[in-house]
């Protein structure tokens, strides 16, 4: 005798196995995602923190240039000046001599 099975007999399955799937897949997904959101968090932190070192060396060097500059300025005028008494100081030395006035 054949027994035809009824329509939807096929579909009439334990959905249990399946939805656990479903959840360990959502889980993975997640769990995935979550560690990609990280790892971008991390790397916008430091990109962040390579800017910020980038920007205080160059204001660093920025500010040793001008004290640089500010030494050498200042250092040079005092120079002129030192350089400028001796000048007349020893003109006025030889004119001593050479006049023959009052030599010291």
């Amino acid at each position: 005798m054949d027994v035809e099975k009824p329509v939807g007999a096929a579909l009439n399955r334990d959905i249990a196995k399946g939805e656990i799937v479903e959840a360990e897949l959502d889980a993975f997904i997640s769990g995935r995602d979550r560690k990609r959101r990280l790892e971008e968090r991390d790397r916008a932190e430091e990109a962040a923190w390579a800017e910020s070192t980038r920007k205080a060396n160059e204001k660093r060097l920025q500010q040793a240039r001008y004290e640089w500059h500010w030494h050498h300025t200042t250092q040079a005028e005092r120079l002129r000046n030192t350089l400028e008494q001796l000048i007349e100081h020893h003109e006025q030395r030889a004119e001593e001599l050479m006049g023959g006035g009052d030599a010291a």
